[in-house]
Order: structure tokens, then sequence, then C-alpha cells
């Protein structure tokens, strides 16, 4: 057997990660596992679970039910919504979504896939790539997930038989190459048996890779992995009347969460759509005074000239300033059961900022399971389609490819104030 693969430094940040992939490919099982070796189970849930696995007749414990939390979900012995959950390794922090199996459910998977970093992909060893296995691989695609990881599961009922993995591991590769995926790795488990889970088990000597966990303790965090330009929709202005203190007179903070990039104090930055310009004077955190903030914090900007923003504006840096822009051309999933009409009217909510918008067109509708490109003139749920939109104001965006929080928005319904779409722009 050779040496196992020498895996990259670690690096410790938050990982936001989905299981996904066809009905009854032991997705839940695999994150109950996880969780299970991993010795983050509270005593009084395992003694829950115990209890459920034998009114079930089973004789081994159901780690399945860890995630399935939904009890029609335990009635039916599948997944139907989104069941998120944190663990810790001590050497990382994780936030797992795991995400629906069935062709219905595809609105769910594709919210649960729009904050991961990493997707597991899991196939059935007995059964290979199934049409589920493309379709979930091509909304990880779609929806920017860098990073693609195929298990291959049920390897105890194949008998660990390294000719089954590699024939699935070539026939994912063929499909994958049809979509771009670039980057997607293989390996092959057992999740019931916690085969190459966390522990590397004795049944699997053919495989030098490392375990489940292992790539998952390497994998990269969000927004580590290149350079990001500064984006801060303002959330809140601030501006405090104390009487007993003048000085809180001319105090006005821009409140609101760094979306990606860094800010820094002397930094130029520009208001979009107005255009104006100033620096930093002053970054706060809570009570706390920063030279600089980054990513994901949610931070207080106080700027060195007077300027008229309000909420829905967004601060850049000068010289990485986008366009505003009043169209979109837009790759949107449908959620609402009741179905699109390009004759009405919707709120389009990016970032912090709202616009009207109506439905321009609609360029095709894509059949997930044969990409192919059918031309409609309405969308049902679960639909995924290229549209184009029109603003009644303007929003500051970047296509989803290069920044997925200000590349995404949603669309609601007026009259209901339901979230009825989820759009991805370019």
């Amino acid at each position: 057997m050779s040496a196992p693969e020498q895996l990259p430094e670690i690096d410790n940040g938050l990982l936001r990660f989905l299981t996904c992939g066809s009905v009854d490919d032991g997705k839940s099982t695999l994150i109950g596992r996880l969780l299970f070796d991993t010795k983050t189970i509270l005593a009084d849930t395992m003694n829950a679970i115990e209890k459920t696995s034998a009114k079930r007749g089973m004789t081994a414990v159901d780690l399945s039910l860890l995630t399935d939390g939904l009890q029609a979900e335990r009635e039916q012995g599948i997944t139907i919504d989104v069941a998120y959950r944190y663990f810790t390794t001590g050497r990382r922090k994780y936030i797992i979504a795991d995400a629906p199996g069935h062709e219905q459910y595809t609105r769910n998977m594709v919210t649960a896939a729009s904050t991961a970093n990493l997707a597991i992909i899991l196939i059935d060893a007995r059964k290979g790539v199934l049409t589920q296995t493309r379709r979930h691989s091509y909304l990880a695609s779609l929806v920017g997930i860098p990073h693609l990881l195929v298990a291959v599961n049920k390897m105890d009922l194949v008998d660990y038989d390294e000719a089954t993995f590699e024939r699935i591991k070539a026939d994912y590769l063929a499909f994958a190459g049809q979509l771009g995926i670039k980057d997607v790795r293989f390996i092959p488990i057992s999740a019931l048996a916690g085969d190459m889970i966390v522990d590397r088990g004795e049944r699997l000597p053919w495989y030098a890779g490392p375990t489940l966990l292992e790539i998952l303790e390497a994998a990269p965090a969000a927004h580590t992995e290149q350079a990001e330009d500064f984006r801060f929709p303002v959330q809140f202005v601030c501006r405090p009347h104390d009487s007993a203190n003048p000085e809180l007179h001319d105090y006005r903070g821009f409140m609101g969460r760094v979306e990606s990039g860094e800010i820094a104090i002397g930094d130029a930055v520009t208001v979009l759509p107005s255009g104006a310009s100033s620096k930093v004077k002053a970054i706060s955190l809570g009570s706390d005074q920063l030279e600089r903030a980054i990513h994901e914090q949610s931070v207080t900007l106080l700027l060195e000239d007077e300027i008229d923003i309000s909420r829905g504006d967004m601060i850049v840096k000068t010289v990485e300033a986008p366009s505003a822009i009043k169209q979109i051309d837009a790759t949107v999933c449908w959620l609402s059961e009741t179905p699109m009409s390009p004759a009405r009217t919707y709120l389009v909510r990016h970032t912090t900022r709202e616009a009207k918008a109506k439905i321009a067109k609609i360029d095709y509708r894509l059949d997930v399971n044969t990409l192919e490109q059918q031309p409609v003139t309405s969308l049902a749920m679960n639909d995924i389609a290229r549209i184009t939109l029109k603003l009644a104001q303007p929003i500051v965006a970047d296509p989803y490819r290069a920044n997925r929080a200000t590349g995404a928005f949603i669309i609601i319904d007026e009259s209901t104030n339901n979230t009825v779409g989820a759009g991805m722009i370019g």
C-alpha cells in the first residue's frame, strides 16, 4: 500500500459544506456518522435516537435521525427540508447543510448550496452515477460552489471493490467535463460502517488518499482563495441624539456587514449609486476601534466628509467601484407554488437595497436532468431559467461568479411579501 497523500496546511476558518445526491444514497447517515465519530453528539440526543431506532426494530442506532429532524421525514425515511447542523473538531468549525434528494425539492437544494464552499456528492456504489447525481452536481456548479467531493458510499455492499470505485470515478469525470467542473475529488466510503469517514478502517487498503474528515479539515474557507473587491452594503445610519454629549451631534456612522474584501482607515471610498467620494475616518466593532475590517465582520464606518447616505447604498473602494445597473440578466430558481407572471411587478431585494422589477423576457427554462434549454412563457415551482429583469431603481451588483454576495438577489411578491425566487447575476 502506498503512503497516504500529503495534505496542505489547514486553514482553521469556518467551513460551510453541503451534502447532496440521489435519494437513499446515505446523506443523513454520513452526517450522523461524522457527528458520532467526532464525538459531538449530546448524550440526550443520542438517547433519543437510540429509542427511535429501537421502535423501528433496528439492532443498531440509525445515525440518519440526527439530521432527519422533521416528523414527516422520520416517518418516510427521506429528507424533505434542508437540515443544518453545526459541529467542531477542535481544529475547525463546520456548518453542514443536508439537502433533499427528490427533484421536487430542487429549491431547497439551491437555497442550501448558496452559502456552501464545498459540496459532498454522494453516490451509491451499487447504482453508480444517476440522473439526480448529475442534477445536483449541475446545481452545485450553478450556484458557484468551488470545491466538489464525490463520495462513493455503501462500499460495504460491493465488497469494497476497487474496480467499482474506479468505474464510477471515470463515469463522473466524463460528465463533469461537459459542465466544466474542475476541482473535483473522489473518496470511497461506508457511512454505515464508518470506513474512511473519520477513521480509515481496515477494509479499503487500496485507497491511499485522505479520509473525508481530513479533506474537510484542509478545505479552503470562504473568501480565502483570491483577492476580493471591498463591498459594504449600508444597513443602518447611526445618528445618536444625546443632549448630555454634544460631541455626538456630528456623529454619523454607517453600519453594515463587510460582504467581501477589506477596508482600512484612510482608504478612499465611493458611495453608490450617488458616486460621492470620501475617505474612511474610523472603523468600530461594538466598543472596539479597528484599524482594518475584513469580510463577514459587522462594523460601523465613519467617513471624513458629510455625505447623504441611506440604507441600501453601497460603500466600495474608489479603485474597485462597479457600475450601478437597472437591467440584469440572471439565472433564477423559482421558489413559489404560484407561477411567475411576466405581467406582474415584483420586488428585487439585492443586499440591503430593494427595487421594483418587471420580467423583461424569459430566455429559456433549463431541464436540470438533461440540461436541455426549453422555451417557456412562465415559470413553475422549482424551475430554473435564464431571464432578464428591468428595475425601477439601480442596484450595485457584480457577476455572481466574481462575488456571490453582491451577485445574488431574491424576488419578492409585493402582495404577500413572500420570497418567490432566487437569482444569480451574470
